[in-house]
Order: structure tokens, then C-alpha cells, then sequence
């Protein structure tokens, strides 16, 4: 019997999702929002699904703001070996 259902999952993917771009922690509230579903939080499968959803959406983030990513690295890089970019 796995510890989170499909339902528990898509709630905490939102929770996730929702938290992920606001500045607060969206880990501490996946453990609150556990909590309250009466998941068990110290479980090795809550565990494993708490990292893989995290990793999940800091890939989302990195692809959403990749074109920015790459403007500022490239600025970056051409300040270091050009004086009159800086």
C-alpha cells in the first residue's frame, strides 16, 4: 500500500507548484500541507516523493527563466574579458 494516493499527490503537486515562486518555503509547506492529509511525513516513500516533486519544479523554474539565465551568464562572462562592457 503506497503512502500517498493519486488525489494526495496532485494536492501536494499544487501546494508545490503554487509555493515554488512565491518567497516562502515550499518545503515547509508540503510538510504542513502532509500533515493535515494525515500523511505519514517521516515515511521513505513521502520522503522520496517530497525530493522528486522538488526537483521537479526547480527543472521548471531553470526551463521558464533559461533565456534569462543565459543573458545574465553571457553579460557576466563578457564583463570579465571586456573592460568597456562593464
Amino acid at each position: 500500500m503506497s503512502a500517498i494516493s493519486v488525489g494526495q499527490a496532485a494536492v501536494l503537486g499544487v501546494v508545490e507548484g503554487v509555493t515554488e515562486f512565491l518567497p516562502v518555503s515550499s518545503t515547509g509547506h508540503l510538510k504542513i500541507t502532509e500533515g493535515l492529509m494525515g500523511i505519514p511525513v517521516g515515511d521513505a516513500s513521502v520522503v522520496g516523493f517530497t525530493a522528486v516533486i522538488q526537483v521537479g519544479a526547480i527543472a521548471a523554474v531553470l526551463v521558464y527563466f533559461f533565456k534569462d539565465i543565459v543573458r545574465i551568464c553571457r553579460a557576466w562572462f563578457t564583463g570579465l574579458v571586456n573592460r568597456e562592457e562593464r
